[in-house]
């Protein structure tokens, strides 16, 4: 797809989404168009019908700063989208591809995870794949255990949604977030194949995905639904981890002193006890081993 093409879908897309009375136009008499007509969005911005037609439908390469910030401003577009836009209009030089040794995490952030015994963390993809994680953060929930696709887990897996108290909020906020990731570079095969498989088993990521929200949520909270500790409001923090393509590490933590990090506590404990219990096993199995080759030894066998 070309860059102006892609101009033009986003700015179909979000036009669609507008309400007329939201800008102050009436809604009467409109049939069945969908959101502003083009010439209406036109008229907010500043700039001729004709002028925004040939941006829509790809015929115009090189649209100024001042006609970006315009059409942002009528379309009420918030700072991550407008950044979009931009980002769509003046592409940097694509990315440089990684090959495939680029998905490992690095042997630091493994060992870093490893000692929060008491805080879930887990390290994701630009593609939300999640690469590592620790034993709380498998814990806390299916979505966050290594090998799993967090978005292909939201939309697919049924037991997943239980677990979120606000599904629809999460899955929306995650749909903006794999798009804000992605940038202009929406022919990645990883990606391209992430969304068609989505967008063919899952009607409400297409029309998530249609919408072409985008949100770089670095941060914010949300509620999971235990089924062993009960429900833990949670927030959550993702920090870039330099030197990768995108890698974030994502840490989850609880209010001090609330009721959830005491049900984060008891939920650490828990498997703590489970990791004694199996230490003490594979203790005993090597300690049974090591009898048996001795007995073997001493009748000669």
């Amino acid at each position: 797809m070309e860059t102006e093409s892609r101009i033009g879908e986003y700015l179909r897309a979000r036009r669609e989404l507008m309400r007329p009375e939201a800008v102050g136009l009436s809604d009467l008499g409109r049939g069945r168009t969908l959101g502003l007509r083009r010439e209406e969005l036109a008229m907010l911005a500043g700039i001729s019908t004709d002028y925004y037609l040939r941006l829509e439908q790809g015929r115009d390469q090189h649209p100024s700063e001042h006609v970006l910030e315009a059409l942002a401003r009528a379309l009420q577009l918030d700072e991550d989208a407008t950044a979009h836009l931009h980002q769509l209009a003046r592409p940097k030089r694509r990315r440089r591809r990684f090959p495939d040794h680029s998905e490992r995490v690095q042997p630091g952030i493994r060992q870093l995870l490893a000692t929060w015994s008491d805080t879930p963390a887990y390290v994701q993809s630009r593609f939300l794949d999640v690469l590592a994680a620790n034993p709380l953060a498998c814990a806390l929930s299916p979505v966050y255990r290594p090998g799993v696709n967090v978005l292909r887990a939201l939309f697919l897996d049924p037991g997943v949604r239980e677990y979120y108290r606000d599904w629809e909020k999460i899955t929306s906020g995650t749909v903006g977030t794999l798009r804000e990731l992605a940038g202009p570079d929406v022919d990645d095969p990883r990606l391209t194949d992430l969304v068609g498989e989505l967008s063919v088993r899952s009607e409400i990521f297409r029309r998530l995905w249609a919408r072409q929200d985008v949100r770089a949520r670095r941060c914010g909270s949300s509620v999971i639904d235990h089924p062993q500790v009960g429900p833990l409001e949670l927030r959550f923090e993702k920090l870039l981890i330099s030197g990768t393509n995108g890698q974030l590490l994502v840490i989850k933590h609880a209010e001090p002193g609330s009721p959830t990090a005491q049900s984060l506590a008891l939920l650490a404990s828990m498997i703590a006890k489970t990791d004694d219990l199996g230490e003490r096993a594979r203790e005993s199995l090597e300690r049974s081993a090591e009898q048996g080759h001795v007995s073997d030894e001493e009748s000669g066998e």
